[in-house]
């Protein structure tokens, strides 16, 4: 798409100078996890920056008390994070598919979300953001012999460790803005499902849901599929949630559930945006749709520029 030709928002300064965690992705050391907690200051002023360097990622652990193990997620900090102290930031958590794990959405080979977000940033059309992408296999690990279980179930909580405990730590560890409205949970496949899952459930910390070929009815149950928890919810709950969905044209039961959930969303007049783009269930497909998910949660966050 041609180049944002606005007059650039005060934030969007800060994008050329990015200062992040010690790299896991990339190669440009930076700043650990910051657990100070104050009032949501003024955006910084423009000033000229140095030439920028690659956005880059690391992981990090935590101790889950509702699974009972160290748990692991890769997170990407904003740009000018270590430079800005007095600044809070909107979060945005990926979650993998199946046989995937914490690094599926920085591998370049995979999401290339370092990419996307720079490119984004750059444009004008994401805000610097907090981006997690944690570990969402259950307790039995990774294995290309089932999906993740993102649901409170025999093998862990995992709706309740990831919407509600790993959103806990985030806000612990990092800079975040508290509000809900200021949270988007997205994912591919199982993840896709997933995030629709548990973004219903623990809708105190996330408004904003984005779905990248993901499925509306889940096999363990109506509990866990989106298509009978979201009429349950409240109105002012409706009115709150923002939904993005794609699906690629050659991804048949995939396009068709979410074209269905589409249709229940705006029957319950939530905003949602539903897309059908060319393409299949692979890597290609989603690395390059990220951008229009996150074009769609940027949009949301107007009031930060």
């Amino acid at each position: 798409m041609a180049p944002d030709r606005r007059p650039l928002p005060s934030w969007l300064i800060l994008c050329l100078a990015l200062g992040l965690a010690t790299p896991l992705w990339g190669g440009h050391p930076g700043v650990a996890a910051d657990a100070g907690r104050q009032a949501r200051p003024e955006a910084p002023t423009s000033q000229d920056v140095p030439t920028p360097v690659a956005l880059t990622g690391s992981q990090q652990t935590y101790t889950s008390r509702l699974l009972g193990q160290q748990r692991r997620y890769a997170v990407a900090l904003p740009p000018g994070y270590a430079d800005h102290p007095e600044r809070r930031y909107p979060v945005i958590v990926l979650l993998h598919g199946g046989s995937g794990d914490q690094g599926d959405w920085f591998d370049p080979l995979k999401g290339d979300a370092l990419a996307t977000l720079q490119t984004l940033y750059r444009q004008g059309e994401l805000p610097p953001s907090i981006v997690v992408a944690p570990d969402g296999n259950d307790r039995r690990g990774r294995s290309r012999f089932w999906d993740p279980q993102y649901f409170d179930g025999p093998n862990g909580p995992m709706a309740t460790a990831l919407g509600d405990e790993l959103a806990t730590v985030i806000q612990s560890r990092y800079r975040t803005l508290p509000a809900p409205r200021h949270w988007a949970l997205g994912g591919l496949s199982s993840g896709a499902w997933g995030a629709l899952n548990i973004g219903l459930k623990w809708p105190d910390h996330y408004s904003i849901l984005f779905s990248h070929s993901g499925y509306m009815q889940d096999a363990s149950g109506p509990a866990n599929s989106p298509m009978t928890a979201l009429p349950a919810l409240s109105a002012a709950r409706l009115r709150a949630l923002r939904v993005y969905l794609d699906s690629g044209s050659d991804d048949g039961r995939y396009r068709q559930q979410s074209a269905r959930f589409h249709a229940l969303l705006d029957q319950l007049g939530v905003t949602n945006v539903f897309h059908v783009f060319p393409g299949s269930h692979s890597w290609r497909y989603w690395r390059e749709h990220l951008a229009d998910s996150l074009r769609f949660v940027g949009a949301q966050w107007s009031d930060l520029g």
